[in-house]
């Protein structure tokens, strides 16, 4: 098995990294404080080809295999998790189901601006009473006279209220089956009547990223809007979890390095007792530690991505990524933190930035204990 990155994606790991250092570092802790979304960060992510990056030239994106997207992701959270997390849900929430099952129409209606960086696209899957239980889900939609009637509510939901966010994929129940909700996929554009959207305020991480809440009062939208077919809403959506379980992956790997890079810094700067920190074994061996679990979360991302690249089944693995990689990075970090001693409490440094970010991951895209059940079902427990 080789383990070289290919020429093209050691590129895409420099230009990325390039652009975090130079373009979002120096603005990161601002935006955080502020919890203000970058419409320039954005738009500068599109130049540089990050959205729709898997995706066919016809449609705007650049053509290149998922382990080049996540390597960009990875690279973003290295800085900052908020502009990562834009990137991640919006080319594998947003842009991932409406490739994979958008008609042949809706592809070129909406993926071109998509892919360009001068807009963003939401998933509509959480609900107040709908997260780790997806069959929770209340919001409904009911087919007549050619429109679909929504009516319900979603919540959680990044990239869904920004003024370049056009529209969210919304999962709904449109009927019942054999006693069971039957659910679909239905495409939501943000000027349909009776569509509604608001930013959530006071977040404790990922404050620069857009979240938001969606409501849906007899929001009618045209049956052609329907994404797949009927009943076809749990597919996509586990389908697209799938995804998006890599993304959040690349996001834990990558705030881990960035975590690891600050706690080993500061280490060897930091002088206790007439010499560096980074000098007494027990501050040693956790830097140590840090490194052999980065080296393995890379190692068990990629080989997930090897197998999506290369159209084997890739969802175990993917619930492994996540699962791995989102404790690591809180592991990685708290410890990062400790070696900054009481300065790693104080907002001047990155590492308290790093410390509240990372308690997503273990959340998001299906918490810890969703990803051990999936991981057992697999194992056949």
């Amino acid at each position: 098995m080789n383990f070289e990155l290919s020429e093209e994606q050691q590129m895409i790991r420099e230009a990325v990294r390039d652009f975090a250092e130079l373009e979002i570092k120096p603005i990161a802790q601002e935006l955080d404080e502020k919890a203000e979304f970058s419409l320039s960060l954005t738009k500068k992510m599109g130049e540089l080809g990050l959205f729709g990056m898997y995706l066919p030239q016809k449609y705007g994106g650049q053509g290149l295999d998922n382990l080049s997207y996540i390597i960009a992701v990875e690279e973003l959270a290295r800085i900052d998790s908020s502009q990562a997390a834009t990137l991640a849900a919006h080319n594998s929430l947003g842009i991932g189901p409406i490739y994979s099952y958008g008609t042949e129409e809706q592809k070129l209606k909406f993926l071109p601006a998509l892919c360009s960086g001068e807009a963003l696209w939401g998933f509509g899957l959480t609900e107040p009473e709908a997260g780790s239980d997806s069959r929770g889900t209340k919001t409904k939609a009911i087919l007549e006279n050619g429109q679909w009637l929504i009516n319900g509510s979603k919540v959680f939901i990044t990239n869904g209220s920004s003024e370049i966010s056009i529209g969210s994929t919304v999962q709904a129940v449109t009927g019942e089956k054999n006693g069971r909700k039957e659910f679909s996929c239905i495409i939501v554009e943000k000027e349909t009547p009776g569509f509604k959207r608001a930013t959530m305020h006071g977040k404790m991480m990922w404050r620069a990223s857009d979240t938001a809440e969606l409501f849906f009062d007899d929001c009618k939208v045209p049956e052609e809007n329907l994404l797949g077919k009927i009943g076809q809403g749990s597919e996509i959506m586990l389908s697209t979890l799938d995804n998006g379980r890599l993304s959040i992956a690349a996001m834990g790997l990558g705030l881990a390095q960035g975590a690891f890079e600050l706690g080993l810094s500061y280490a060897k700067k930091r002088k206790q007792f007439g010499k560096a920190i980074s000098k007494f074994q027990v501050n040693s061996f956790k830097l140590a530690d840090m490194a052999l679990k980065i080296e393995l979360a890379r190692n068990l991302l990629y080989k997930a991505c090897w197998l999506k690249d290369n159209d084997q089944p890739f969802a175990k693995e993917a619930a492994m990524s996540k699962l791995y990689c989102s404790e690591i990075a809180r592991e990685i970090a708290n410890e990062a933190l400790q070696l900054h001693g009481g300065y790693g409490l104080m907002k001047d440094y990155d590492i308290e930035r790093f410390y509240r970010d990372q308690r997503l991951l273990q959340i998001g895209e299906g918490t810890s204990e969703i990803q051990r059940m999936v991981i057992a079902r697999y194992i056949g427990c």
